[in-house]
């Protein structure tokens, strides 16, 4: 694999103060979370400060546990608060309780590449279904029903911004059973959502 400019960055022995202050976020946002051992490989991933995320909030839970950057927990904490929930309510009436996560971190190139996939960094995140709470779910499919098809285009267009890369059924073929989001660094803030 192709090493990125973030799999040689040296890292400090103690937790920076950005660390700190995003899981201070976190726990006020009602995330709940465990520390987790440093990640890292010879090819180049690396994930200095890894959490083991457990529930978004106190009234979403994330399945399986995510290892992840702080970073995308917060900014996925917020995203399913502020607009998967109320798009749930919207469309089907029902809050949102359970994002079911297909993959976090991963080391692992980009599909197709040599070049080290934003999992390799514990900076993305694949959501496979939502489990609302009359028990309706909603598969991230290539041809969902209408209605979840509404509301599965409404969260993907709302995640672009938030997210640097969102990616879905339609992208390309890897991408046909889940949706992709990450926060990769790009030039000037943008965004890549197909």
């Amino acid at each position: 694999m192709l090493p990125d400019k973030r799999s040689n960055v040296a890292h400090p022995a103690t937790m920076p103060i950005e660390e700190t202050a995003c899981r201070t976020r976190l726990k006020v946002l009602g995330a709940e979370f465990e520390e987790h051992a440093k990640q890292s490989d010879a090819d180049g991933c690396a994930l200095p400060f890894p959490l083991k995320l457990k529930r978004l909030s106190r009234s979403i839970d994330i399945k399986p546990d995510a290892i992840i950057n702080c970073a995308t927990a917060e900014t996925s904490a917020r995203f399913a608060a502020n607009v998967i929930s109320p798009a749930a309510k919207t469309a089907f009436g029902e809050a949102l309780t359970v994002v079911n996560q297909a993959s976090a971190y991963v080391c692992r190139p980009r599909n197709g590449t040599r070049k080290l996939s934003e999992h390799a960094f514990g900076n993305a995140l694949d959501i496979a279904r939502f489990t609302l709470s009359g028990g309706t779910a909603i598969d991230v499919e290539p041809a969902p029903p209408d209605k979840n098809a509404k509301f599965l285009d409404a969260v993907r267009k709302a995640a672009c911004g938030p997210f640097k890369t969102v990616l879905g059924p339609g992208s390309d073929a890897d991408h046909a059973q889940h949706l992709h989001f990450d926060l990769a660094p790009r030039k000037n803030g943008g965004t890549f959502c197909q």
